[in-house]
């Protein structure tokens, strides 16, 4: 039977997970990608399709399977298609529940008293059948059943994944601010790295963009060391999955490295080790506490990307801006200088909530990217590091006979 699904992801990535999806789908001979919208991509397929989605997606948020999609007028139109829907068909009464609903321009007063009634004729229909009704778990649910409305319609959704994608199973420790590892992972991808260039992230944190161009390179799907929500459903064929997942075959370990990090930190090393480690990297990441502004390029070119830290990050605090505080200011302009002086002809990509950012470091970006890291307005911003950079001088005047 074919479903119809819609993979969020984080705002900005809508282009690099539809190619992502189309890059899966060639794999599969029922699996189509259809449209982006803002915050996803809708595409169709079977159940296995569903397995294959969360198995191997690295940009996509969820996996939600559309139950029913229909107009509305008010909470009853609702309450009435959710009652309509054979919620027993997918899960047992035993089985926990947790309703979520988002909502563009819609007339309705409160989404709270929707995800109620939500909530309700999911437990009625259950009651009517059995006698019993499932329990709500907001924190560790079975199931996530999900509602979307915009001005006129309705569209309701079982979530196949359970824990969010991001959440891939390996993260033992993170440190503060710690980046999203599907945001991670799209910004790998929008940056243009491929298996072979060189990585480097000078701030690397626990190292989130470290193991996920890690996880790429070694060929371990990013759903590989954990569970979810479809393995729980009635119709669950086991042997599918234990195939699709035997499937995958690993890539041969690179001979030389590849993949650089450094951090001030030596805790953030150690951690950044230890994650690497429980995402089943057997190859070595050459790892080095020192500070970003002493690093150098670790081969002759390659992509620099990282997320610099901010606030008390570097030490600063506060919730000024980056570029009302000294510490910052001399610290961007520090980094600024050995990019200038290290990485000619690396192509340099800073994910920064800070717009101001290409000031801070004296560089004009070649782009500017925007991005959501939740609600947060963000850019990565590209700067193309030329031979030279530092060396420019304005002709001088030539003097008067």
């Amino acid at each position: 039977m074919r479903y119809s699904y819609f993979c969020p992801c984080p705002r900005g990535l809508e282009a690099a997970l539809a190619e992502e999806i189309g890059e899966i789908a060639q794999q599969s001979a029922t699996l189509k990608v259809h449209n982006q919208v803002p915050g996803g991509v809708h595409c169709s397929g079977e159940l296995l399709d569903a397995y294959r989605l969360n198995l191997h997606s690295r940009i996509a948020s969820r996996v939600l399977l559309r139950m029913a999609h229909s107009g509305y007028v008010n909470e009853n139109d609702i309450y009435d298609l959710t009652l309509a829907q054979p919620w027993e068909d997918w899960f047992a009464v035993h089985h926990t529940i947790r309703i979520d609903v988002t909502a563009i321009k819609s007339p309705l007063r409160s989404l709270e008293f929707t995800t109620l009634k939500i909530k309700d004729a999911v437990c009625d229909r259950f009651r009517e059948q059995f006698s019993q009704r499932p329990s709500v778990d907001t924190r560790t649910p079975d199931m996530r059943i999900v509602g979307f409305l915009d001005a006129r319609t309705f569209t309701l959704y079982l979530d196949t994944s359970g824990e969010a994608l991001f959440k891939r199973g390996w993260r033992l420790e993170t440190g503060d601010a710690p980046l999203r590892e599907n945001l991670a992972a799209g910004l790998l991808r929008v940056s243009g790295w491929k298996p072979g260039v060189t990585l480097f992230d000078p701030m690397c944190g626990s190292g989130t963009i470290l193991a996920e161009a890690a996880q790429i390179v070694a060929g371990i799907p990013p759903g590989a060391r954990r569970e979810f929500a479809f393995e729980k459903f009635h119709d669950f064929d086991a042997a599918q999955w234990n195939g699709l997942k035997a499937s995958v075959k690993p890539n041969p370990i690179p001979e030389t490295p590849t993949i650089f990090g450094s951090d001030i930190s030596g805790d953030m090393v150690v951690m950044a080790r230890n994650n690497l480690n429980k995402a089943g990297i057997s190859f070595e990441v050459p790892l080095k506490q020192i500070e970003a502004q002493e690093v150098k390029a670790p081969a002759e070119t390659g992509i620099l990307l990282t997320n610099p830290p901010y606030g008390e990050r570097i030490g600063v605090r506060g919730d000024s801006t980056l570029e009302t505080d000294e510490l910052a200011k001399a610290f961007f302009s520090a980094f600024g200088t050995t990019l200038k002086q290290r990485f000619a002809g690396w192509s340099v990509f800073l994910f920064s909530a800070d717009l101001g950012l290409p000031k801070l470091i004296r560089l004009k970006e070649a782009r500017k990217t925007p991005f959501f890291n939740g609600a947060l307005e963000c850019r990565l911003f590209r700067f193309d590091m030329v031979a030279g950079y530092n060396r420019r001088e304005e002709a001088k005047p030539k003097p008067v006979a």
